[in-house]
């Protein structure tokens, strides 16, 4: 199994390495063998050589390997965030890695900020759309840096776009034995772009009737997210929604250091990366939270068909948040190395989680 590993910037690149640490530990446990190969691209990168990616990284991704784990990027030195847009939302469009993954698994009761709800009511996943939506780039400013500027940013859905997500949305439910798919979009605003949205998921929703297909309007979501989650279990929506609504579920996970992602093709090159920032001011520090890159890991071989070594990861990691073996942001002691070294210990310990060799 070939693996792109970009670590990104700032503390990417220490969530990153305790991810590659856990997975080697879970290769050696199932017999799997593991092709990890680093590639430098991110700020630092950038900033000696002036390229973001070469030219013929897309190509490279898409072609020599079987998926791509990610840190996270941004850097202050970089205030336009040029080399995050070609890295992460290059490789999101031009792989056309239109499913954007994220599940919200709440792993310990005491994790939940809301009074009351524990790991019954967190647990469901966000389909977002990846590839359309306002986050294309298209629009323009005029007159900038004047008082007559007007900046124009507009959001695309195209049929295609939107009928293979909420596709996706359903054959997810279908697969995992779920019975629930809600909607979510701002069509009573939004009338021209998100018709369409209803339009799809009233046809697609008619072809699975053992699936109880219901609709909430973004604002509503996000309030019924903090007020009743355990009320879903797929939730589809478009880019930027999706990207909103996936920082309230990683809250109530117990913060985005816990969150894991997944931007995918089914069948094709996938991108994996945790949810978090590169958060500079925590670089270097040994504090961050690895939890999120280990699990976005695990995620990675669990689409690739490795269940049983997805499983292992996830059943470690569980066990280190139950066992206090986590960073301060969580209730632990422990930093970053520290926490990486634990569940890789673990894992090699034989804790195989349903691992067969």
């Amino acid at each position: 199994m070939r693996v792109a590993v970009i670590p990104g910037d700032g503390i990417g690149k220490e969530v990153t390495a305790e991810a590659v640490k856990v997975l080697k530990a879970v290769g050696v446990l199932s017999g799997l063998k593991l092709e990890l190969t680093p590639l430098p691209w991110g700020a630092d990168h950038y900033l000696a050589t002036g390229v973001t990616m070469p030219a013929d990284g897309y190509r490279m991704l898409r072609n020599d390997f079987d998926a791509i784990l990610l840190g996270a990027l941004g850097d202050p030195r970089i205030p336009d965030f040029r080399h995050a847009r070609d890295i992460l939302l290059g490789t999101r469009f031009e792989l056309d890695l239109y499913v954007n993954f994220r599940p919200v698994k709440l792993l310990d009761d005491r994790l939940c900020p809301l009074q009351g709800r524990g790991r019954g009511d967190v647990n469901f996943v966000v389909i977002r759309e990846n590839t359309e939506g306002v986050y294309v780039g298209v629009g323009g400013r005029f007159k900038a840096g004047t008082p007559d500027e007007i900046a124009v940013q507009e959001e695309i859905n195209t049929f295609k776009g939107v009928d293979r997500i909420i596709r996706h949305a359903f054959e997810y439910a279908k697969a995992h034995g779920l019975t629930k798919v809600c909607m979510s979009d701002k069509s009573n605003a939004m009338a021209q772009g998100h018709a369409l949205w209803q339009r799809v998921f009233a046809t697609v929703s008619a072809e699975y009737p053992d699936i109880q297909a219901t609709h909430m309007y973004i604002d509503a979501l996000a309030m019924f997210l903090v007020k009743d989650p355990g009320q879903f279990q797929v939730i589809v929506t478009n880019n930027l929604f999706g990207d909103i609504i996936t920082d309230i579920g990683g809250a109530l996970q117990g913060g985005l250091g816990m969150a894991a992602s997944g931007n995918i093709h089914p069948g094709r090159t996938s991108l994996f990366e945790p949810v978090h920032g590169s958060a500079p001011p925590l670089a270097g520090k040994n504090v961050a939270n690895p939890m999120g890159a280990i699990l976005s890991a695990a995620l990675m071989l669990e689409t690739l068909g490795r269940t049983s070594e997805a499983r292992a990861m996830e059943a470690a990691a569980e066990a280190a948040v139950h066992g206090g073996q986590t960073t301060v942001d969580v209730g632990g002691t422990l930093g970053t190395k520290e926490v990486g070294d634990w569940i890789a210990a673990r894992i090699g310990a034989g804790d195989r989680g349903g691992v067969t060799r």
